[in-house]
């Protein structure tokens, strides 16, 4: 898996469209968030902040990214020629996305510890670290589903838009509108549970066990991307 992993981690460099897109491109939007917090904390919160920067990352250097080299792989038949090795199925699959959950992950904490040191810290770190490691586990597992549907690294421009769009109108609309209204609905959506619970654990005011509840549906979308990625997701080209 390591090897496979530091192989995958070179061409993500080498790939200028790819870094570009996938790992620069989500940074400049993140840091434009971060330059106008004193106006977008009129709108929402420093927890909707969070939030946006966070599912930002995640959406366009995580989710899109990845679907884009699973299907390249693909369509190379890099895919198939990994699994005559000795690599397991799974040890494949983490070996092609662990670069980029790495740099994700690192990208986020970047972002946000830059955040708490202009604004403040956040009231509770451990709830938030959770909260962004339950998000990327989503993310991922969102993005080995939808690679199922993708025929091409130029197909997954379509099919990863709706989930890239979504999650980040989610987070936006839930971080200003809050759970107060439709909670139950908010919540079940991609990305609604995991905003409100970023947003509590910067902000504050929140029982410990009230907002680890609010991992349940972020969790259980998890179990559906990879329920459906285990009957969708191809190894081969379609013929």
């Amino acid at each position: 898996m390591l090897s496979i992993a530091r192989s995958e981690l070179i061409q993500l460099f080498r790939n200028r469209a790819v870094f570009l897109t996938g790992l620069v491109m989500p940074l400049a939007i993140s840091a434009f968030f971060l330059y106008q917090h004193e106006l977008f904390t009129k709108i929402g919160s420093l927890g909707y902040i969070a939030a946006v920067v966070m599912f930002t990352i995640a959406a366009f250097g995580l989710y899109s990214t990845a679907v884009t080299t699973l299907a390249s792989r693909r369509q190379n038949l890099f895919l198939k020629r990994l699994r005559s090795t000795a690599a397991s199925d799974s040890g494949i699959l983490a070996g092609l996305v662990l670069p980029l959950s790495v740099i994700a992950l690192v990208q986020i904490g970047v972002i946000l510890t830059v955040l708490g040191v202009v604004t403040g810290g956040p009231a509770n770190i451990p709830l938030l670290v959770v909260g962004v490691i339950a998000t990327v586990a989503m993310m991922l597992a969102l993005a080995l589903a939808t690679a199922g549907l993708t025929n091409s690294p130029e197909h997954a421009q379509v099919t990863t838009l709706p989930i890239t769009l979504g999650v980040i109108a989610v987070a936006s609309y839930v971080g200003i509108a809050g759970t107060e209204d439709l909670a139950l609905l908010k919540r079940l959506l991609p990305g609604g549970a995991a905003t409100e619970l970023v947003s509590k654990a910067w902000n504050g005011g929140a029982p410990l066990g009230e907002s680890l509840l609010l991992l349940l549906p972020t969790l259980a979308w998890v179990l559906v991307a990879v329920a459906l990625a285990g009957r969708m997701f191809r190894w081969e080209p379609r013929r």
